[in-house]
């Protein structure tokens, strides 16, 4: 069947089901991606500040490990790619936001 997200748990008779698994892989890995991703951000800006240039390598594996599991992702469908990237900006919210006081 083309179209639906090719998962190993032989949803495909299924694609309802088949589409709701791509969903919710996608949404999970997106949302950890995405806190591993920003909270490592904290990390590079304070090496930086400080002068220690191998911050830069870490910026470097940083964007390597978003691309790559993104990549994957898409080479399941379109569902798992989006809900992976609304989970990464739903982590952006939580972590970036956390460190604020709202009034």
């Amino acid at each position: 069947m083309t179209g639906f997200v090719n998962l190993p748990f032989g949803l495909e008779p299924y694609p309802a089901a088949n589409l709701a698994a791509g969903l919710a892989l996608g949404l999970v890995v997106g949302f950890l991606l995405g806190v591993l991703h920003f909270r490592t951000l904290r990390l590079v800006s304070v090496r930086l500040l400080r002068g220690d240039f191998s911050a830069i390598a870490l910026q470097v594996v940083r964007f390597a490990v978003l691309a790559a599991t993104l990549f994957a992702l898409a080479k399941l469908g379109a569902a798992p790619l989006l809900s992976a990237m609304v989970g990464v900006l739903v982590a952006r919210g939580r972590v970036v936001d956390g460190g604020r006081v709202r009034p």
